[in-house]
C-alpha cells in the first residue's frame, strides 16, 4: 500500500508548533480552524502517535512532536524559499510579478507600459471580490482594487485616486439648472447604464449631491468599461467613466462630458498578503506598479 503525505501537513504542523495554538496556526495560514485541525488529525494518524498535547489554553508538544518538528521545519523552510526563488529564476534579472486587477486599469495603465524591460507581468483580471480571493490563495502576489474589503492576513496600501465624469451621448441637450432639485428631476428622467446593478460610483454621486440614494434603474448593466463608453457612444445613455478612459478612449464626435464641474473620486488600493510585507520582491513590485501611475 502506498501512503501520500501531504506536504500541506507539515506546513500546518510547523505553524501549530510555533503558536502552541490551532487557532492562531489557522489565521497565520488564512485557513479555517476546522481544516487546520485536520490537517494535524491527519499527520498524526500518518505518524501513529499523537504529536501535540491538548490543554484549554494551548497545544504542547510531545517528544514526537519535537523530533518532527526539528526534522522538518529546516526542509519547509528551504522549499518555501525555493519556491519563492523559482519566480525569476528562468530570467533573473527581471522579477515576475503576478498581478490582479480590472481589465479596463490594465489596458489603460499597466499595458502600455509592458516594454518596460524591468519585470515579467502575469496577470489576472476579475472584479474586486474575485481579485482578493486570487489574492488570499496565493494565485497572484498583489492586486490593484477599488473596495478595501476587510481580510485575515491582507494589507492595503493607497495607489490613486482616480476621477469619475459623467458622459453623455453628443446630442443629448443639457438645460441649464438653477436648483439641485432641477437637476435630479433632470437626471432621473434620463437613461442610465451602469457597471453593475449595486450602481457604485452613480450611488455615490448622489449621495454627495442630493443626500439621498438614488432610485433609479439603469436600461443596461455593463461590467466593462471600455463597453460601457461604448455603450453611450452608441446612444444607449448616459454613465460615469474614469478621466483615463474619457482621455484615452472617448469618439469626441460620439460622447461628451457633461456638468463637467462634477466628479466623483474612487481610491484605488495596492493590496498584498501581510506575511510578505518585508519581501524584497513585494517591495520592487509595488514600486514598479507606482512608478506607472
Amino acid at each position: 500500500m502506498i501512503y501520500v503525505v501531504d506536504f500541506e501537513w507539515y506546513r500546518s504542523f510547523v505553524s501549530i508548533y510555533k503558536h502552541l495554538s490551532v487557532s492562531e496556526a489557522a489565521k497565520e495560514r488564512i485557513m479555517t480552524q476546522p481544516a487546520m485541525s485536520q490537517h494535524l488529525a491527519a499527520l498524526e494518524a500518518e505518524a501513529g502517535v499523537p504529536l501535540f498535547t491538548r490543554s484549554s489554553r494551548k497545544m504542547l508538544p510531545t517528544e514526537r512532536g519535537k523530533e518532527l518538528y526539528s526534522e522538518v521545519a529546516p526542509l519547509i523552510e528551504s522549499l518555501e524559499e525555493k519556491t519563492i526563488g523559482l519566480k525569476s529564476s528562468s530570467l533573473p534579472n527581471m522579477p515576475v510579478i503576478r498581478f490582479g486587477s480590472a481589465l479596463e486599469f490594465f489596458s489603460e495603465i499597466i499595458l502600455p507600459n509592458l516594454n518596460d524591460e524591468k519585470f515579467r507581468m502575469i496577470a489576472q483580471f476579475g472584479i474586486a471580490s474575485q481579485l482578493l480571493e486570487q489574492l488570499i490563495e496565493e494565485k497572484v502576489d498583489l492586486i490593484v482594487t477599488s473596495k478595501k474589503i476587510q481580510a485575515l492576513g491582507i494589507e492595503y496600501l493607497p495607489l490613486i485616486e482616480e476621477e469619475f465624469v459623467l458622459i453623455a451621448p453628443k446630442e443629448l441637450m443639457v438645460p441649464d439648472f438653477q436648483h439641485k432639485k432641477e437637476l435630479e428631476k433632470w437626471l432621473i428622467k434620463q437613461k442610465w447604464v451602469s457597471y453593475g446593478l449595486e450602481l457604485p460610483i452613480i450611488r455615490r454621486f448622489w449621495r454627495k449631491q442630493f443626500s439621498k440614494r438614488p432610485q433609479l434603474k439603469p436600461v443596461h448593466v455593463i461590467p466593462n468599461l471600455h463597453a460601457l463608453l461604448s455603450s453611450v457612444e452608441n446612444g444607449a445613455g448616459i454613465t460615469f467613466i474614469p478621466t483615463y478612459i474619457v482621455d484615452h478612449s472617448m469618439n469626441a464626435n460620439k460622447a461628451k462630458v457633461i456638468l463637467e464641474h462634477i466628479t466623483v473620486p474612487n481610491e484605488l488600493y495596492i493590496a498584498y498578503k501581510t506575511k510578505y510585507k518585508n519581501s524584497p520582491e513585494i517591495n520592487q513590485a509595488i514600486n514598479l506598479i507606482r512608478s506607472l501611475i
